[in-house]
């Protein structure tokens, strides 16, 4: 039964909100992306994932096309493909990761991505996130577990300028998160509304 069901985005309805952001501050999901936890304890092993390398530095990322794959622990990477689906996903990385010991797990329903974009995101995402977001600091390929405005995020820098970040974000807090951003973008709107 379950397979017969639409996918729906956690910000269905967000739309019309979400497209009236000034150009200063660009807000939009990616819904539907496959994501999988990947956990294996095998020194050496470092096979890389969808032509992605495993990251080996604490709180940084590695990404091609459509994977991406993001160093959440010591043992432990989330990786998530805009192509495949999570049952795929899942199946690829179980079979290189079982032998060794490792798990791979579905969790593409747990999270949505939010990306957000302009010269004023890093201004919204400090009114929120404790993190030093300097771009100096939070360099592109950096990665986060944190929180933004009480809501636990994913936070990834996708450039150099801090101008260009995605946010994984539980579905449940999605319409939260993405109400909370609208309103923290409020001052860069040319009429303050």
């Amino acid at each position: 039964m379950a397979d017969t069901l639409a996918p729906v985005s956690p910000l269905q309805g967000r739309e019309h909100k979400i497209s009236a952001l000034p150009e200063s501050v660009r807000l939009s999901e990616e819904p539907f992306v496959a994501m999988v936890d990947l956990r294996i304890d095998a020194p050496g092993w470092a096979a890389p994932v969808s032509g992605v390398g495993l990251p080996t530095v604490a709180s940084t990322f590695a990404r091609s096309d459509a994977t991406t794959v993001i160093w959440l622990g010591p043992n432990e990477w989330l990786v998530t493909d805009t192509i495949r689906t999570g049952r795929a996903l899942e199946a690829d990385l179980r079979a290189a990761v079982a032998p060794h010991g490792g798990a791979a797990v579905d969790v593409s329903a747990q999270r949505t991505t939010l990306r957000l974009r302009g010269t004023h995101a890093r201004d919204v995402l400090a009114k929120g996130c404790s993190l030093d977001l300097h771009p100096n600091v939070f360099t592109a390929g950096s990665a986060a577990q944190t929180t933004l405005a009480r809501a636990g995020i994913v936070l990834l820098a996708l450039d150099e300028t801090g101008t260009d970040h995605r946010i994984l974000v539980r579905s449940s807090f999605a319409r939260y998160l993405t109400d909370w951003l609208l309103d923290a973008a409020i001052e860069f709107s040319p009429d303050g509304r």
